[in-house]
């Protein structure tokens, strides 16, 4: 089985003074370390993330959701107790993402409440706030599920009540950390999908580093180090949850306003219409997520009481795809399962999202493959490590996504290597980019002659609505196969074939020459023949270029030169 501790924190100054009480100061200054702890166990945590669906973003959430604290908290007086727990509790309701971030919003949220109006923080209050937070996540979850952050939330609040009367909030924290440990470690037994897959439970990991940034403030100690190999839920699937997991399609938030007196029946009626219920917030503003497969009702619940904004759909089989073979390439080492390259002046590193799109690339002299797209965003680290990897002093990086182009863009300052990134946005501007490339020549003359290419490059997609929404291509519902090109929806078909011929009438001109067709896995080879006997009668002019991508998000790219 795969484990994960939040560690054994040393004490790391014996100067360190210990109060009997907490200070409003330290309790902001906690926040900030536990951040920063967030944002190194990030991938650890993600790794972790099978349930309620396997898509690999538990870290990145709670992160997101206390780096919203945080911003909330920029300009306010830190010893100013009442102002302090109002942008918590503000900051986590508005900034929360996903299951976990909302969970760990309404844990802050209790702590606040029970914090704001104290005079000291002493370890009987700081027992007394843990237990109010537990309490609150509790209520905030429609169905709880034993084996979870609320699990290890509420054996923690166990363990800080129990300690000895008169305790100081050091000890407090202790125990709440033993007792977290333990259940953290038993939540295998509590959930079944947890137990297949070999790991704890992601949520429950994030939230004991919030109880060691306490005890890093209160005494020094340091934060535990995240583990240097996070052992990934490899072959998880959408349905491998069985019924202790959610098997619906979309993941849908958004912020409510709406009286108090309203939500209870608007639960009622997302409780028939979903699963992974938690709706959290109060005094009119509410924090609201579902998992789904019916997004128009759920989101019209929300309009028969109140104000929905902010509606965030994803679509969590798409996810849950990427992120599969992305754990499964760097576990396996299939982005970069090539033939060594020899070493050469200037070599080039690329994010790809797909197999296929990986052995294109790897044909088009790209020397090292980074895994990831537009659900999965590599980190600068991996991108360093892969221009560390190259046999080159100077190295060309081509993003191939909006997403990771500022992130490419921050590796050139953390090597001694000549970094120049291409700022492309698609993997057909990838494609196209390559064909300016000289390994004989500087990183700064490819940079130019890549990047005018890729700029030439007319680009489009084809994928399927998640929503409905009014475009200029008319009216599109939930379902609907869409081309986009990069201003948007130029296309709707009641299939993938009708809406790329659409999609292809308005990309390619009479005076184009190639285009590049990037095939995704699921698409016959009968489908992808009507597309090409289609520019064949209507554009015979054009080349045409097909290559199989297996990209799981979209049956068609295209690139037009």
């Amino acid at each position: 089985m795969v484990t994960y501790s939040c560690g054994d924190s040393q004490v790391a100054s014996a100067s360190v003074e210990i109060t009997s009480v907490l200070s409003t100061t330290q309790l902001v200054e906690a926040l900030s370390a536990f951040h920063t702890a967030l944002e190194a166990h990030r991938e650890s945590i993600n790794r972790l993330n099978v349930y309620p669906v396997p898509d690999g973003d538990t870290g990145t959430n709670m992160a997101l959701t206390v780096g919203s604290v945080l911003e909330e908290l920029e300009g306010i007086d830190p010893s100013n107790r009442t102002a302090v727990c109002a942008a918590i509790s503000h900051g986590s309701l508005m900034g929360a993402r996903g299951n976990s971030g909302v969970i760990l919003s309404q844990i802050l949220r209790g702590l606040s409440a029970c914090l704001a109006d104290s005079s000291d923080i002493d370890g009987a209050l700081l027992a007394t706030a843990l237990t109010e937070a537990s309490v609150a996540a509790d209520g905030a979850v429609m169905k709880p599920v034993e084996g979870t952050i609320l699990t290890v939330a509420r054996e923690s609040a166990r363990g800080a009540r129990e300690v000895e009367e008169g305790a100081t909030p050091l000890r407090v924290v202790e125990g709440a950390l033993t007792e977290g440990k333990v259940a953290l470690e038993r939540t295998p037994e509590q959930l079944e999908v947890l137990r297949e897959a070999g790991v704890v439970d992601a949520g429950g990991a994030g939230f004991l580093l919030l109880l060691h940034a306490v005890l890093h403030v209160i005494d020094g100690r340091e934060l535990p180090a995240a583990p240097e190999q996070p052992g990934p839920a490899v072959g998880v699937s959408l349905g491998a949850a069985g019924n202790d997991g959610s098997e619906l399609r979309y993941e849908v938030m958004f912020l409510l306003y709406a009286p108090d007196d309203t939500i209870e029946d608007f639960k009622a009626v997302w409780a028939g219409l979903g699963d992974s219920i938690v709706v959290v917030g109060g005094d009119g503003l509410w924090n609201c997520h579902i998992h789904t497969d019916d997004i128009g009702p759920v989101v019209e619940a929300g309009i028969e009481v109140g104000r929905p904004q902010q509606i965030r759909v994803t679509d969590l089989a798409e996810e849950v795809m990427e992120e599969r073979w992305v754990r499964e390439a760097t576990a396996e080492g299939k982005a970069n399962d090539f033939p060594s390259p020899e070493p050469v002046p200037c070599a080039v590193v690329a994010v790809s999202p797909a197999p296929g799109i990986s052995r294109i690339f790897h044909s088009l002299g790209v020397q090292e493959l980074v895994v990831g797209g537009q659900t999965m965003n590599p980190s600068t680290a991996e991108l360093l490590e892969a221009v560390e990897r190259v046999l080159a002093d100077q190295v060309i990086v081509l993003p191939n996504n909006s997403n990771i182009v500022a992130v490419a863009h921050s590796v050139d300052g953390q090597t001694t290597k000549h970094v120049e990134v291409v700022p492309t946005t698609s993997v057909p501007e990838g494609f196209a980019s390559l064909l300016g490339y000289d390994p004989q020549s500087d990183a700064v003359t490819n940079a130019e002659s890549m990047a005018e290419i890729a700029q030439g490059v007319v680009v489009g997609e084809v994928t399927r609505a998640i929503r409905a929404a009014t475009s200029s291509a008319g009216e599109v519902s939930a379902g609907d196969w869409v081309g986009l090109d990069r201003n948007g929806i130029c296309s709707v078909g009641d299939t993938p074939v009708a809406a790329a011929t659409k999609l292809l009438n308005d990309l390619v001109g009479q005076d184009h020459e190639i285009l590049t067709v990037i095939v995704g896995e699921n698409v016959s080879d009968g489908e992808t023949r009507v597309v090409a006997e289609w520019v064949t009668e209507n554009r015979p002019n054009i080349e045409i270029e097909i290559h199989h991508g297996g990209q799981g998000h979209y049956p068609y790219l295209f690139g037009v030169e």
